[in-house]
């Protein structure tokens, strides 16, 4: 026997980093380049990359959670009060986490930010190799990376930690993993409002699971029937923990998360308020521009999830997906920042990467390397802008 044959057997863990790594690489090398192309633009523009990834907007509050816990608030000259309630918590744990490192608790963030991109990135990647293969698995990641609104995932902001959670929880689904699917939803849950849309994909997907072993007659183990069960129950307990929290904290009761959220002058209106602002846009002819460009971006993204569903992703992708467009489409408020209300509705990218898979590699790099470049203008622009992202 030769010390080849006496080798332990690599293990899984191994073996899915080997195979991720072409995927992780690629995403990586797309988010320095974001980030060399803002270092770039803001010393010709006198303005600080790391104030502005890290000290602005929404990675302020997140801070100013971190470091001084909940009950801050803010109100503005018409009346309306910005309470640090609307955030929610898991980010601001992390971030006082690893602030015990020394480390300042907006780096804190940044770091963490960092860190779940790239799990984002290898959830994504791990989604479609098991349903489309290697190839559309890396460019899945790559397409995610080279979003016009990419330059987010490398902000102390919630969303990479969020769609990492939302992923890999998606991921334990399509694998049957019940267990820990239901957990990192309820980490997603205590991530961001839209963690709802992971519960409704794990109930969605264990309801069509009971129905088709009912139609098949098939018998379960009581041990997995317990198992999806509790993932059922897991799922929403970091959201459902939250809400609750919030609405005793504010004597609000179950609807003083929405009570907070309506200070921020958010709501779901069906798109109404969003139709209104795109329509404002046609009383100028540079408006007009403007207009028919979001107009342009809301029908390419229902065309993608009309692809998704020809394409008979499955029905957690769809559910999941089809609820962050919603909620990202139909909520008033902000219509600035629906791109990056956007940006974890991935399946989205899905039949894209497919399509980038059937091309030869110099091609599927070339396309891939043109957008990634444009995308890194796009985000040193906007982040140098006046507005949140």
């Amino acid at each position: 026997m030769t010390d080849l044959d006496q080798r332990p057997p690599p293990s899984r863990a191994g073996h899915a980093l080997r195979r991720a790594a072409p995927a992780l690489l690629v995403y990586a090398g797309v988010r320095a380049l974001g980030l060399a192309v803002l270092a770039a633009w803001g010393a010709a523009a006198g303005k600080s990359p790391h104030t502005l990834l890290t000290a602005r907007w929404d990675s302020l509050w997140y801070t100013r959670v971190a470091e001084h816990g909940y009950g801050w608030e803010v109100t503005l000259p018409d009346g309306s009060v910005h309470s640090n309630l609307a955030f929610f918590p898991l980010l601001p744990w992390l971030e006082r986490l690893v602030a015990t490192t020394g480390l300042s608790h907006a780096d804190a963030g940044l770091v963490v930010s960092w860190v779940a991109s790239l799990c984002a990135a290898a959830g994504i990647f791990a989604i479609a190799d098991h349903l489309y293969g290697r190839r559309a698995g890396i460019c899945a990641a790559a397409l995610w990376a080279v979003l016009p609104v990419g330059i987010v995932q490398s902000m102390a902001y919630s969303e990479s930690l969020f769609t990492a959670l939302a992923a890999w929880s998606l991921y334990a689904v399509l694998r049957g993993r019940w267990v820990t699917a239901g957990l990192l939803a309820s980490g997603a849950g205590l991530t961001r409002p839209v963690g709802a849309a992971v519960v409704a994909a794990i109930w969605a997907a264990a309801a069509l699971q009971v129905v088709r072993e009912r139609r098949a007659g098939a018998v379960r183990e009581r041990r997995a029937d317990a198992r999806m069960l509790l993932g059922v129950v897991l799922a929403p307990l970091g959201a459902a923990g939250y809400v609750l929290w919030v609405g005793h904290r504010t004597g609000g009761g179950l609807l003083g998360y929405l009570d907070v959220q309506a200070g921020w002058g958010n709501g779901f209106d069906f798109g109404y308020a969003f139709a209104r602002f795109v329509g404002e846009k046609f009383t100028s002819v540079p408006g007009a521009l403007a207009g028919v460009g979001l107009i342009v971006g809301v029908a390419l993204v229902v065309w993608l999830y009309v692809l998704g569903v020809r394409a008979r992703q499955p029905l957690p992708l769809l559910v999941y997906c089809g609820i962050v467009v919603v909620l990202a489409l139909c909520a008033a408020g902000y219509f600035g920042s629906k791109p990056r209300l956007l940006m974890p509705a991935f399946p989205l990218l899905l039949p894209v990467a497919v399509a980038l898979a059937r091309l030869r590699t110099s091609r599927s790099a070339l396309v891939l390397g043109g957008v990634a470049v444009a995308s890194a203008a796009y985000g040193a622009f906007w982040l140098h802008g006046s507005g949140p992202p």
